[in-house]
């Protein structure tokens, strides 16, 4: 993946922990769900407000605002009140750290 931003070394981000990096002035949230890393972009499609603050409960983060959550293998909307998905984005691990970037742009 070429234009990627590191994320943190491979080992900084347990299972269950999450970082949010400024991509080229996209705010990323990435987590780490039993050692698998996905990618989001930090902002509710609701109203703005930022995911990654929220509780995460599998595969989804609740926005601490007014309770939409999201998938964050694909930024699909799980729960009311967004409707519209937020942006999902390629990580990649590998020996000394994980990255990401915004693809949609390509």
């Amino acid at each position: 993946m070429d234009g990627c931003t590191r994320v943190c070394a491979r080992d900084e981000m347990a299972p269950g922990e999450h970082r949010v990096i400024d991509a080229d002035g996209t705010m990323i949230a990435v987590f780490n769900i039993d050692g698998d890393h996905y990618a989001i972009e930090d902002v509710c499609t609701h109203d703005g407000g930022e995911l990654a603050g929220g509780e995460v409960f599998g595969f989804e983060v609740e926005c601490p605002r007014h309770g939409a959550r999201f998938d964050v293998r694909n930024g699909a909307v799980c729960a009311p009140p967004a409707y519209m998905p937020t942006a999902s984005f390629p990580v990649r691990v590998d020996g000394d750290g994980v990255w990401t970037r915004d693809d949609r742009w390509d």
